[in-house]
């Protein structure tokens, strides 16, 4: 094992060898750390692409011009804007028209199916989130882990060296135990900051498709409206049902 090392040392350049040197070090548990180091960084790769792709960081203007179109009386021209549209927001928006001009919904129905697609684009915008709260938490723990098995094998060859035991030797093999906590510390830190990121652009979508479903549901359908005439039938007539009822 030991001729392999050297020849893979000799093999890769001065700061590949540093590295393996490290990982020899730490044991069992800078290995671990180590891949779920690169699984941090996956993650967070594999994230923010996502979120790009559902339009985190654009600005809605479409989604907002067709809102505008909808609170202005010009519903075709709102759903047209959002037909075949991929971002969650614009998605929320378009099954809230949708379920405003079902005939077969009531308004609450209409809501809870506008709830129901919000749900679940929210719960895709979350993917990930809890693999990279496992790797901030599980870490540290790793690191630690890993620093107290070498402090117990500091102190074991302490024990064995009896009169002969040199301070040298005992502070080397503390140092090298607390290599694990520093490697724990540095991948939980960046997975902390991201998962802490990532959250916030989730809440803030939220809060968009929220907005949007809001000023939707809060536009009343009106007879006069060609694409809402059989909602609004619909609705008349189940109001006046509800007064029959009544008398």
């Amino acid at each position: 094992m030991d001729a392999y090392l050297d020849h893979a040392r000799e093999s890769l350049g001065p700061t590949f060898a540093e590295a393996l040197d490290f990982l020899v070090l730490g044991g069992p548990s800078i290995w671990a750390i180590a891949a779920l180091a690169v699984l941090t960084l996956a993650l967070i790769l594999w994230k923010t692409w996502r979120l790009f792709l559902a339009g985190a960081w654009r600005g809605g203007r479409r989604t907002s011009r067709a809102i505008d179109a909808w609170t202005a009386g010009r519903l075709a021209e709102a759903i047209a804007l959002l037909d075949g549209r991929r971002n969650p927001r614009a998605r929320v928006a378009l099954t809230a028209m949708r379920s405003q001009l079902d005939p077969t919904l009531t308004q609450a129905g209409a809501e809870s199916e506008a709830q129901r697609v919000a749900k679940s684009e929210l719960a895709r915008l979350r993917g990930g989130l809890k693999a990279l709260e496992l790797c901030s938490t599980i870490a540290p723990l790793l690191g630690l882990l890993g620093t107290v098995l070498g402090m117990i094998a500091a102190f074991q060859a302490l024990q064995d060296a009896g009169a002969r035991a040199d301070p040298a030797a005992l502070a080397g093999g503390i140092w090298e135990a607390l290599l694990t906590t520093a490697a724990g510390m540095a991948v939980a830190i960046p997975a902390s900051v991201g998962l802490t990121w990532f959250e916030s652009v989730v809440e803030r979508m939220r809060h968009n498709m929220e907005d949007a479903a809001t000023r939707i549901f809060l536009r009343p359908v009106v007879a006069d409206d060609p694409v809402a005439a059989p909602r609004a039938v619909a609705v008349h007539a189940s109001q006046g049902r509800a007064m029959a009822a009544a008398e």
